[in-house]
């Protein structure tokens, strides 16, 4: 287990941080209480531990950043997570969003291009004592030896929704996904009802790192 310590003060950041992003209007309890039990500073270089509370995104290194905590609990929400539920996430990073998704009962599969920042958040979370299953690859094209999934959740920008994300969604599965250009994304749920139907819905613009690979930016 890491020796990194979670102070009250730390605490009292991440209370103010979940006002802020209730506020902001995300609704699920279950998803603000995972983001207050979850020591975001313990996912930052020490040189930045300071803005761990900070509603903001941050560098990780590889070109890829932490997600911003609005963002993560937009994303999660949209998501409709429950107990069980057997997610796949396109883009690790640092690891904080699958925590997150652990942290609510989900089996998580989850799926870096960096290979750097593969090994290094696999190394951070088997000290951290969060097991979820992790792979180094083309998230583009998701995950198939493991299909189907009940969620899909898709943490880089992406220039269209890919195929093969939706063939390996079970009926009734959710896919979200940011689908725009290299600066600003469209958030979209979209509803797998059966092999021919899938509902989408839109919602507000992010801005994410670019999803790379086959089905995503070159």
């Amino acid at each position: 287990m890491l020796r990194l310590q979670d102070t009250y003060l730390h605490k009292g950041k991440r209370k103010a941080l979940v006002k802020t992003i209730r506020e902001k209007g995300i609704k699920d309890e279950r998803v603000l209480d995972a983001i207050y039990q979850l020591p975001r500073h313990f996912f930052f270089d020490s040189a930045l531990v300071s803005h761990a509370y900070e509603d903001k995104a941050f560098p990780i290194g590889e070109g890829q950043t932490i997600s911003q905590p609005y963002t993560v609990a937009f994303q999660t929400e949209l998501l409709e997570v429950k107990e069980g539920d057997k997610i796949l996430e396109i883009g690790t990073g640092s690891g904080y969003q699958g925590t997150i998704l652990h942290i609510l009962g989900a089996e998580v599969y989850s799926i870096e291009y960096q290979k750097k920042l593969y090994e290094r958040t696999r190394k951070f979370l088997e000290r951290l004592g969060v097991s979820f299953h992790l792979f180094q690859g083309d998230g583009s094209k998701g995950l198939p030896q493991h299909a189907p999934y009940d969620k899909i959740l898709v943490t880089a920008g992406a220039p269209v929704v890919p195929n093969e994300l939706i063939r390996q969604l079970k009926i009734g599965g959710i896919l979200v996904i940011p689908v725009g250009d290299r600066s600003s994304q469209k958030m979209l749920k979209l509803t797998k009802q059966s092999n021919t139907k899938v509902v989408k819905e839109e919602f507000d613009s992010f801005a994410f790192v670019p999803l790379l690979g086959k089905d995503g930016w070159k």
